[in-house]
């Protein structure tokens, strides 16, 4: 005779809940959900998919609702048919979405798309944040870099913007190289003190088809975005090399976009003295997560729906397997460049471009 006791059963539900609420292992939930049907109604009407996704992601408890694109059966269990769905519905795409973020975390690839803004640029655009995208700090025989404006005073920041590769986005490091002025007296290095980063989505869905279509802006767009994460501040050295900043937890960009601060100048440019920071390089490593998940903007509030497209996860996740041995052979490429107002060039590299690290510019210019 079957004796096995359901210990769950024995509990009241607040006591459970507090005990099953502190699995941070989404591997641990799934387990929990599949050891009988009393778990899994428990599991799902508690939320604790959702309960540890908020923990590891409290900024994206503004999401609104959730797009599940394709329905499944319905087992209405102890409650009414319409909530059981939903809870289910929302169990199935916070634990899917776990899981991808999991797998995500073991390999990684660059995942910037485009170049969207600067603060401030000081030869526009010779010296347009688009050269930034270059893994180089030459390119066709003269300096690729970035530069700000000049400022008297070293403490006013300066921000880039990037679009990345998807609207679903798991961010774990960034790189950045300072520029080295190889071709001013004593080569000065134009770095910052402290870096940040924060990411985020569009105030809305006609900035975004509208206002970020021809990228880069020429102007500032910090105003367009809502930012819904922040890092905390990093200290970059004065040093003409990719500089590593990894985030203590992967983070999810919801929207698709990211900010870079660069906070406190420390190089004065002889010529005019003035304070500039200048990026020859900037990468941003993770995974985007589309097909699996997408988002809209939903007008006039401005919130985010999220979707999930379960029917792609196995697509998302084989993707994520195969970036990393894929990695060495990909070409980077750049569909649009913007050279002033003459319009656009089109041109692409890889990482097996021989350049001569011992030329010098012929003609002098400053960032």
């Amino acid at each position: 005779m079957d004796t096995r006791v359901d210990f769950l059963r024995w509990l009241q539900n607040d006591m459970a809940f507090n005990i099953l609420v502190n699995l941070n292992d989404p591997a641990d939930i799934v387990h929990a959900s599949g050891v009988s049907r009393f778990w899994r109604h428990f599991v799902i009407t508690n939320e604790l998919s959702k309960q540890l996704f908020l923990r590891k992601f409290p900024q994206l408890s503004n999401v609104e609702c959730i797009i599940e694109s394709k329905r499944r059966s319905t087992d209405t269990g102890s409650l009414g048919g319409a909530k059981w769905e939903l809870c289910k519905k929302e169990h199935s795409v916070y634990a899917s979405l776990l899981q991808a973020l999991n797998k995500s975390t073991l390999s990684s690839r660059s995942c910037i798309e485009k170049a969207v803004s600067a603060t401030s640029t000081d030869n526009y655009p010779l010296e347009s944040i688009i050269k930034t995208l270059i893994p180089r700090d030459r390119f066709n025989d003269t300096g690729s870099y970035w530069s700000s404006a000049g400022q008297n005073n070293p403490e006013i920041p300066e921000t880039l913007i990037y679009k990345l590769r998807a609207n679903v986005c798991v961010i774990t490091e960034v790189k950045i190289q300072p520029f080295e002025a190889f071709f001013q007296q004593g080569k000065p290095i134009y770095s910052a003190e402290f870096v940040r980063f924060r990411v985020g989505h569009p105030n809305s869905a006609s900035i975004k088809e509208k206002e970020l279509v021809h990228l880069p802006l020429p102007l500032p767009a910090d105003d367009k975005f809502v930012w819904t994460y922040t890092s905390q501040f990093f200290p970059m050295v004065q040093e003409n090399c990719l500089q590593e900043f990894k985030l203590p937890e992967p983070i999810l960009c919801i929207g698709g976009f990211l900010q870079i601060e660069l906070s406190g100048r420390v190089q004065r440019q002889k010529s005019d003295s003035l304070f500039y920071i200048c990026v020859s390089h900037v990468r941003v490593i993770g995974h985007p997560l589309f097909p699996a998940f997408d988002l809209e903007i939903l007008e006039p509030s401005g919130n985010v729906l999220l979707k999930y497209y379960p029917e792609a996860l196995r697509q998302t996740l084989q993707k994520t397997s195969d970036s990393e041995s894929n990695a060495s052979a990909r070409v980077l490429t750049l569909d649009e460049v913007l050279w002033g107002t003459d319009g656009l060039a089109q041109f692409e590299w890889n990482y097996d471009y021989v350049y001569d690290d011992d030329e010098e510019e012929e003609e002098h210019m400053g960032p």
